[in-house]
């Protein structure tokens, strides 16, 4: 498998784009009120945008059920291509009932705008359960993204999509990089192997020795935070921006880091979630993905190591990006610097780690992460934000 940018092709062969042109989007205005409507989840308008911009690429929509079900089961659309996550827009049957297979539907965001077209080529009943059980590995509502499916709508709706525009994000403009515009800068830096991060975390010692450890063997590293919808509970989206724009300025090689937003919801799926995270970043350009401990988890519904063991499930070529399997790193108090098991000579009482829980935890009482977890910097802007009430962000 050839391995650089250029060559690196989109999941499917080719990078699609669901955008409308100017004439296009003047003829959808003019339908609008026409059109029935249905008003989308902040997820599904992630999903809508995903698509447009060929995050998701190959989808062109929303799964009629013929991928759905090989997805849900399988991990694998209609034609055998590996997916492993439903991209689905589920609504009520109020909702449903009246919408016509083969009519166009207007959608909306979830404060009313007009932002996207739907060709309603299908709406078909799905399993809540079954998706549940085989995207998520468990049936407890108390699961973030298993409360998703039992608490939306038990109807499909299934077809093409279009976005009227790409707005530009409301809080990370000069972070918003499209695939097409990730792959054609990667071109120019003459990049032929970039390694992708993803998190949904403040990014802390553990995240940059890894990434710095991948980095030791690639030519670049896409810094590619999550700033969907997540948990109410995890770090503001903007909060953790900051905390990567002061690792950018004072602690990685300016010329071989990129920074930029993911636009996508996060779902807690854990090992399904690190397949479907590779291959988004396979459609930006990427050649290669860390996947460390736990990735895309909560609680305890997934191995510690999971997430990497799913890869071993299809053959690389059939992915297109390279997994970087990680140990989880720590700060070893033998070697004073950051190490895994698989580099530190130090026992378990020996080694500093702290989840992004206890982290949590620790800022909410005021306390400040040691240096051993956080730079100084972020720590310091950690404990600055976590000051400020939440109403304002």
């Amino acid at each position: 498998m050839t391995q650089h940018s250029d060559a690196i092709a989109p999941h499917g062969g080719h990078l699609v784009n669901r955008i409308v042109s100017e004439a296009q989007k003047r003829e959808f205005l003019d339908r609008a009120l026409e059109m029935p409507r249905v008003q989308l989840s902040e997820r599904s308008l992630s999903d809508l945008v995903l698509i447009a911009i060929g995050g998701f690429s190959p989808l062109t929509g929303f799964m009629e059920q013929q991928d759905y079900d090989p997805v849900v089961t399988d991990m694998r659309l209609a034609n055998g291509l590996p997916w492993s996550v439903p991209i689905t827009l589920p609504v009520s049957e109020e909702v449903a009932e009246p919408l016509k297979e083969g009519s166009w539907v207007r959608l909306d965001a979830p404060d009313g705008r007009f932002v996207g077209i739907l060709e309603l080529t299908q709406k078909y009943r799905y399993n809540k359960a079954l998706e549940a059980v085989n995207v998520y590995r468990t049936e407890d509502t108390k699961h973030p993204g298993v409360k998703v499916i039992y608490d939306q709508g038990p109807i499909n709706l299934a077809g093409p999509v279009w976005l009227l525009q790409r707005d530009a994000h409301p809080q990370f403009p000069n972070y918003q990089i499209d695939p097409a515009a990730s792959r054609k800068i990667f071109r120019e830096k003459g990049w032929k192997s970039i390694v992708a991060f993803q998190t949904r975390n403040p990014i802390h010692r553990a995240h940059e020795y890894i990434t710095k450890c991948a980095l030791e063997s690639v030519d670049a590293l896409f810094l590619h935070p999550l700033v969907g919808a997540t948990k109410s509970d995890d770090i503001p989206a903007d909060v953790r921006m900051r905390c990567y724009e002061i690792l950018m300025e004072k602690y990685y090689p300016k010329d071989r880091v990129m920074l930029a937003i993911n636009p996508a919801a996060m779902r807690y799926a854990g090992p399904r979630e690190a397949i479907f995270h590779a291959l988004l970043r396979k459609n930006y350009g990427c050649t290669h993905f860390i996947v460390g401990r736990d990735h895309a988890g909560v609680g305890s519904y997934y191995g510690t190591y999971d997430a990497q063991h799913i890869f071993d499930e299809f053959e690389p070529e059939e992915l297109g990006i390279l997994p970087m399997k990680f140990e989880h790193a720590f700060f070893c108090t033998v070697t004073e610097g950051m190490a895994t098991t698989k580099t530190s000579p130090s026992n378990p009482e020996q080694r500093i780690h702290l989840s992004g829980t206890k982290v949590r935890e620790m800022l909410r009482r005021g306390e400040t992460p040691p240096p051993e977890f956080s730079r100084p910097e972020v720590a310091a802007e950690l404990a600055r934000a976590m000051r400020v009430p939440a109403e304002s962000y």
